[in-house]
């Protein structure tokens, strides 16, 4: 079965190639995917998915793989760089089709409504409205609601004039002016359309302001410090010595609580762990891994076969166990230890041959 699964189809050239030179890379150190992400510092998740063409991988990885495969870095981030351009424009244009996509979809969900009616003067629709006719206006030209409608074409988009409210002949006793105050003229579908999104933004910014408003008490009630009005006790004048010690980002453990964790998964491998001691047993190659950040170690065993097993412990306590996969590699738990000359890594071989670090 070959190792490595084929690379999707739809990849740009320039990071197909860049994926194929980081296989052809861990092909050459014959290290496992656990191996890599132990000695990189980044989890084995993320080498398969880089390693496989789902995920660009980041420069920092990069830089790291070349120094455990004892690459040039200068050239391989040469190759990185030319596949991370490739890798955005392949983003841009997946976000340009996305984009143009949603407007299409809007374009069509508008399209459904008509088009809206044009309202004549007086609140009526062009429709029922008959400007042209001698019936709605008076002598004068003008529209019983006011308008002057001389000289005006319904089928212009102007407005007709309005300079004054419209004023009934008849006055005197028994027929009361009606107010002068000006009518509001009825608003142009462009008004409309301004009003909207005034509404809109308003409410936006309504929105906006309440959400910070409920962050700004959130943050009140998790910042407080939970005496209800009471005096604060004054602080100790020393931390206590069961403090736990403060940790790097990503490590998620130390000391005891480290024992029988993961620690590429604890954020303990990479840069925080080093060789602290190693030895050949058989043909396969045992090293103590120690964790000054982290207080614990593990063991390593490499060039080893499927049924090979490897073991870590602490001044003969807290013994951690792992069996050979068909990686040919394999490395334990963790155990707590106070200083890395109490760690012990043994490995018993399929073979029956034993051995540990530290033997002459």
């Amino acid at each position: 079965m070959p190792r490595w699964k084929a690379l999707p189809e739809e990849l740009d050239p320039q990071v197909r190639e860049f994926a194929s030179q980081l296989r052809r890379l861990v092909d050459r150190s014959r290290l496992s995917i656990a191996a890599v992400a132990d000695r990189t510092g980044y989890s084995k998740t993320s080498w398969e998915r880089y390693l496989n063409g789902r995920l660009l991988a980041p420069r920092g990885a990069i830089v790291a793989l070349a120094e455990v495969t004892g690459t040039n870095t200068g050239h391989l981030t040469t190759m990185w760089e030319l596949a991370e351009r490739a890798w955005s424009r392949s983003e841009m244009r997946h976000d340009m089709t996305m984009e143009a996509i949603r407007i299409s979809q809007a374009r069509a969900a508008l399209g459904e409504f008509g088009p809206a009616q044009a309202v004549a003067p007086g609140g009526r629709t062009a429709a029922s409205a008959d400007p042209s006719g001698p019936s709605g206006r008076d002598a004068s030209g003008r529209d019983p609601s006011g308008w002057d409608l001389s000289g005006w074409d319904p089928s212009s988009r102007e407005q007709p004039q309005r300079p004054t409210p419209y004023v009934p002949t008849q006055s005197g006793p028994g027929h009361p002016a009606p107010p002068t105050a000006p009518l509001s003229a009825a608003p142009s579908p462009d008004h409309q359309g301004d009003g909207k999104r005034k509404v809109t933004m308003f409410f936006a910014g309504l929105v906006g302001a309440l959400l910070v408003i409920a962050a700004a008490v959130l943050l009140t009630d998790l910042g407080g410090d939970g005496t209800d009005g009471k005096p604060a006790a004054k602080p100790p004048s020393a931390a206590p010595a069961t403090s736990s010690p403060q940790l790097p980002a990503g490590v998620k453990c130390s000391g005891k609580d480290c024992t029988g964790k993961d620690p590429e998964g604890m954020g303990c491998g990479g840069e925080l762990a080093k060789t602290v001691s190693s030895a050949t047993v058989g043909k396969a190659f045992i090293e103590v891994r120690y964790s000054k950040t982290c207080q614990a170690a593990w063991a390593r065993i490499t060039r080893a076969v499927p049924g090979d097993a490897v073991q870590i412990s602490a001044a003969g306590k807290g013994a951690q166990n792992e069996l050979v996969n068909a990686d040919n590699d394999a490395y334990t738990p963790m155990t707590a230890v106070a200083a890395p000359a109490e760690a012990k890594a043994c490995a018993t071989l399929k073979t029956g041959v034993t051995g540990c670090t530290g033997q002459q």
